[in-house]
């Protein structure tokens, strides 16, 4: 096989996940794995049941259509309506995808050539990395960093290019928390508008937001819906996270784009799936402001454990993520201290500096979830109070 390297050099060095070495440790050591973000419970029982019925019902079993089945597009387009006042053809405007992983990952694909660049907010989700590499384009971090994690909209001015293609925007964002403002996202916009960038939002935490934080779509900014792929998912909102159906909106020019790419990644999949989430993402507001309500509890119950256990905690405003910083605790390291943490306490967490080119930026950081149960997040309080 000569001496060439079996694995594309554009995925050297990324190798298996850290949620996979992880998820590995808490089942060898039977740690409690606030690491890799699915709950431990499953979602409404009536979107199990129109699951259940879809399959009995021969509904779905075979091939779906490539965009998708007309009645989950048709609710995506409502969902895109109802809770933000934007307006997509269920026909021409929206791709049901394999999960948001897999939108991201056909948008990119698609939309990239090599020699292009991206700017992504740093920490990033691990797979934007390797599919803007698998695109051949490069990634240029706009880093948000402790304590605040806003962006710094000066550094972002500076890093556009003439190769830069499109901005990548995770919000509400994915390890820290942080929720965009109204300003940030103007100003954002107004940059894309200016340098003719295109603009990749992963919105699958929309849902998912605390306190006076509002999630703001870029895509209903002035200039903004032409330019704009927006991804979300039905995974972290309705606690369904093995189905993996996702969607893309956008308008029929990008949509046509990522479909080409989408078509020969999965070309179709979770056919009854498909249907359920059409039905869930038309629940009554009661439903997803009560699960809001829950989430915000066990974030507290979380945030208050870390902090009497002597991290620093970096409060969320989305997400069901808490970052923390373990320089209190003596420590420096987020890669060493996670790797040791089941041994330590039997809890696993997930170091930050995964999610960063700056390995200085998130050096000392440690993300933990708290989408669990009740009983489970006290239990790991108890067991982390032993650091």
């Amino acid at each position: 096989m000569g001496t060439r390297p079996l694995l594309n050099r554009r995925l050297a060095g990324m190798g298996t996940t850290i949620f996979a070495e992880m998820s590995a440790l808490a089942t060898a050591t039977g740690s409690i794995n606030l690491g890799q973000g699915f709950p431990d419970t499953d979602g409404p029982e009536e979107v199990r049941e129109a699951a259940v019925r879809a399959l009995r019902e021969s509904r779905g079993n075979q091939y779906p259509p490539g965009p998708g089945i007309p009645e989950l597009r048709t609710a995506i387009a409502e969902h895109q309506q109802r809770f933000h006042g934007l307006t997509y053809d269920p026909d021409t405007e929206v791709l049901v995808t394999a999960g948001a992983t897999e939108a991201i990952a056909a948008t990119l694909l698609a939309l990239l050539e090599p020699g292009d660049e991206v700017i992504a907010l740093e920490p990033f989700y691990d797979s934007y990395a390797a599919c803007i590499a698998m695109a051949g384009a490069t990634r240029r971090p706009l880093t948000l960093r402790a304590p605040s994690f806003r962006p710094d909209l000066d550094e972002l001015r500076a890093l556009i290019t003439p190769r830069t293609r499109l901005l990548l925007i995770n919000t509400p964002h994915n390890p820290t928390g942080t929720v965009l403002t109204a300003d940030e996202l103007r100003a954002i916009a107004a940059l894309a508008v200016e340098h003719d960038l295109l603009v990749i939002t992963d919105e699958v935490y929309e849902h998912l937001v605390f306190g006076t934080a509002v999630h703001h779509p870029i895509a209903a900014l002035p200039g903004m819906r032409e330019r704009t792929v927006s991804i979300s998912s039905a995974g972290k909102t309705f606690s369904f996270t093995g189905w993996k159906v996702g969607w893309v909106t956008a308008s029929p020019a990008l949509v046509s784009a990522v479909r080409t790419a989408k078509q020969y990644l999965t070309y179709v999949s979770a056919g009854p799936f498909q249907y359920a989430v059409a039905e869930a993402l038309r629940l009554p507001d009661s439903y997803f402001n009560t699960f809001r309500a829950d989430l915000l509890r066990k974030r507290d119950l979380l945030v208050d454990g870390l902090s009497a256990a002597g991290f620093r905690v970096f409060t969320p405003e989305g997400t069901y993520f808490i970052t923390t910083d373990i320089t209190p605790l003596g420590e420096k390291d987020g890669l060493e201290f996670c790797r040791s943490l089941p041994e330590r306490c039997g809890v696993v967490a997930i170091p930050n500096i995964v999610f960063y080119d700056n390995a200085e930026a998130g050096q000392s950081l440690v993300r933990f979830t708290f989408c669990k149960k009740d009983e489970v997040l006290s239990e790991a309080v108890t067991r982390l109070q032993q650091l």
